[in-house]
């Protein structure tokens, strides 16, 4: 765990963006920076922005990193399930990975009926519905329950500023989404890739309670695993100690993930609309220092801080590779 008095000097050294005359294509997404290289080849360097809500709230020390360092080690656990497209971590906040075009359907694995959003299997459950994104319910459920088996409820990719889309899983194949072979290789894959971080997140005392996955299709064809994988960024994570207890008691399990953000914002009356308040110093120190101790529960490691600021360093990394 980070020191919260050394966390407090780095804020102001928080990694935001890249700034470099790259020659190639590059990008920006909310919280990842991409450069094109020859050779069907990217560079993604994982900043500290943090999103939430669909926009970026504030910048946390050591989260790029984490959540670098953390898909390259899921990728590396689960090669054996389906190739993905990592080729190398050439800095903690960088990734050189293989180019694919993505699949334009997000794959995400419930294992637990929950969520208080509007699109929440909970939600949708306790207004009465019992048939819930093309599955059927019993009566009787409670919050948080866990399902008989995980599920998989699909959505599609939003453009242009839209939101995702939730679908069903027959509505990926009707729509044209993607032929009825992928997408039975996709949900075979993620089914697996899922009851994998259970298994490892079991070891590390911890629930992996649902997730999002992507994929995409390798120049030459081959479907692969992409983005990022089993984050707390991308997954909600419960702890497995007191996870019966709490409930029993009716209360909310202890998390592990971003939704202690998510949950600050909205004991403030934020959820997404207007100006969001600002975060705190205390707030960003927590958030970090959740962040790599669910990197060391999972990966049953030490995090090993990267220097800061982390701009220069990543910055000559990238350089390297147009040398």
């Amino acid at each position: 765990m980070i020191d919260a008095d050394d966390l407090s000097q780095t804020l102001p050294q928080a990694l935001e963006t890249i700034e470099i005359d790259w020659p190639y294509d590059h990008a920006r997404g909310k919280v990842r920076d991409l450069f094109s290289l020859p050779g069907d080849r990217w560079l993604i360097a994982t900043t500290d922005r943090l999103s939430a809500f669909d926009r970026i709230l504030t910048l946390v020390p050591f989260k790029g990193q984490v959540l670098n360092q953390l898909s390259a080690f899921w990728f590396d656990a689960t090669r054996d399930i389906i190739p993905n497209h990592l080729l190398e971590v050439p800095d903690p906040n960088v990734s050189l990975v293989r180019e694919c075009e993505p699949l334009p359907v997000e794959v995400v694995v419930r294992g637990y009926i929950t969520g208080v959003t509007k699109t929440a299997l909970w939600y949708r459950y306790s207004l009465g519905e019992r048939r819930i994104y093309g599955y059927d319910f019993p009566d009787g459920m409670e919050k948080n329950e866990r399902l008989p088996a995980p599920i998989i409820t699909p959505t599609t990719k939003g453009r242009h500023g839209e939101h995702d889309e939730r679908i069903t899983c027959a509505e990926v194949v009707e729509r044209g989404l993607l032929d009825a072979e992928t997408w039975d290789q996709v949900q075979a894959a993620a089914l697996e890739i899922f009851k994998r971080g259970q298994e490892v997140a079991a070891r590390g005392g911890l629930i992996l309670v649902d997730t999002k996955y992507e994929f995409g299709r390798a120049p030459d064809g081959t479907l692969m695993l992409i983005d990022e994988v089993h984050t707390p960024d991308s997954s909600r994570f419960w702890v497995a100690e007191t996870y019966e207890e709490r409930t029993a008691e009716g209360l909310e399990p202890d998390n592990f993930d971003k939704e202690f953000l998510r949950l600050w914002y909205a004991e403030r009356g934020y959820r997404g609309d207007g100006e969001p308040p600002a975060a705190t110093e205390n707030l960003v120190v927590r958030v970090s220092q959740r962040y790599v101790a669910l990197y060391e529960k999972l990966t049953g490691g030490t995090f090993q801080p990267g220097a800061y600021p982390a701009e220069p360093r990543i910055v000559e990394v990238l350089s390297g590779f147009l040398s």
